[in-house]
């Protein structure tokens, strides 16, 4: 199976820059992509990201924070770092979106910028958490999957002009422009949470730019 591409810094911009002006939920899609690229999460992990692992109580956002066991694709914590700027505010805009629209808000106004601390971070376009499918293997193993989330990261890929482009994508593209930025395979392979070392290795193998530099210095 192919692996997924790993998308360029310039198609990302092309990319946040055309889901800015198309669709009704503009707003939460751009903090969308920002958020895929920005931390490596799956579809069904940021649709059950609660707005209390974004924020603090005060309304001032929760820098280091986690993928909660009970949410993430592997069963175990592991770290969810709030760091970027861009993500950020891109993030800040759509919860501002939300208090204005009156999407899941609290009874108390001074707490989580006066939003339900136990509400998805990001929510349909009813305003009504994400919903999953429920599917039953051959063997009798049920799953479930957000395939909403998985769609829109489709389409705004698609829209975008970028082929294959994915959740998928931006996940292997968290993992190999932190690996371009001198990280250890260690601490990728902790912040996306796969089983072991050789699974990093295979995510960040045929890594265009680098193959690139390789062959425009044999002569």
């Amino acid at each position: 199976m192919a692996k997924p591409p790993v998308i360029e810094p310039h198609q990302l911009r092309r990319a946040v820059k055309v889901a800015r002006v198309t669709g009704q939920n503009s707003i939460r899609d751009v903090a969308l992509l920002l958020v895929f690229y920005g931390t490596g999460i799956t579809p069904n992990e940021a649709a059950k990201l609660l707005v209390s692992d974004y924020l603090q109580a005060s309304g001032k956002v929760r820098v280091e924070s986690t993928v909660r066991a009970e949410i993430a694709f592997n069963g175990r914590t592991r770290p969810l770092v709030w760091a970027s700027t861009k993500t950020c505010d891109a993030i800040d805009d759509y919860l501002a979106y939300r208090r204005a629209t009156r999407q899941a808000v609290s009874t108390s106004p001074a707490a989580y910028r006066g939003l339900d601390p136990n509400s998805p971070l990001f929510l349909a376009g009813d305003g009504e958490p994400f919903a999953f499918t429920r599917r039953v293997t051959g063997t009798g193993a049920i799953s479930y999957s957000c395939e909403t989330l998985t769609e829109i990261m489709r389409r705004l890929h698609q829209q975008a002009g970028i082929e294959h482009g994915n959740a998928s994508a931006a996940r292997r593209t968290f993992a190999v422009r932190l690996h371009r930025d001198g990280r250890s395979l260690k601490l990728i392979q902790q912040l996306i949470g796969v089983s072991s070392l050789s699974a990093v290795k295979k995510l960040i193998e045929g890594d265009p730019v680098r193959l690139a530099s390789i062959v425009s210095g044999v002569i």
